[in-house]
């Protein structure tokens, strides 16, 4: 076998499983995913670029199915996945830097949602609050919970990710 057809394989296959949890998670738990003050329990996954770049892809595509699956606003679709898009390529470049992680994508959402939810959805909130309450759903996902999952993957980071790990 091709090693280098089988690490394409790989990294497209993991891209869409990444997508594919994250939509599924997202649309599970879609009356806390969308909104003023959201808490996307998805958002745990944008720990992955940690391990492979495989998981920027799959964070992007999966957003954008979310947004999309669950009728979000043409504005959210593009802007709330671009910055999901964002965060998942600051996370990568900060994959040396363990504890920094999980901060682009919480940085990139917290910036841009609140702008999406003013011009897609016609919120009358404030901006800097928006920014608060979408920051404080980012840091609850995914400085919280993202880096007890990225703690629990460490662990098993060979077996999962195997000899595509991002080291």
């Amino acid at each position: 076998m091709n090693f280098k057809s089988s690490g394409r394989t790989y990294f497209m296959v993991f891209s869409a499983a990444i997508a594919a949890i994250y939509t599924v998670l997202t649309l599970i738990f879609a009356p806390i995913s969308f909104g003023p003050i959201q808490f996307r329990i998805s958002e745990i996954l944008c720990i992955l670029p940690f391990f492979t770049p495989a998981a920027i892809p799959g964070l992007f595509i999966g957003c954008l199915l979310s947004n999309f699956l669950a009728g979000a606003a043409t504005l959210d679709v593009i802007f709330g996945s671009l910055a999901t898009l964002i965060g998942a390529i600051g996370s990568y470049q900060l994959r040396k830097k363990q504890w920094l992680v999980c901060l682009p994508p919480i940085i990139a959402n917290t910036i841009v949602v609140p702008w999406v939810l003013r011009f897609a959805y016609g919120s009358q909130d404030l901006i800097w609050y928006a920014m608060i309450t979408v920051g404080i759903g980012e840091i609850l996902a995914i400085g919280i919970l993202g880096n007890v999952l990225l703690g629990v993957l460490k662990r098993y980071r060979h077996t999962i990710f195997g000899p595509f790990l991002s080291e």
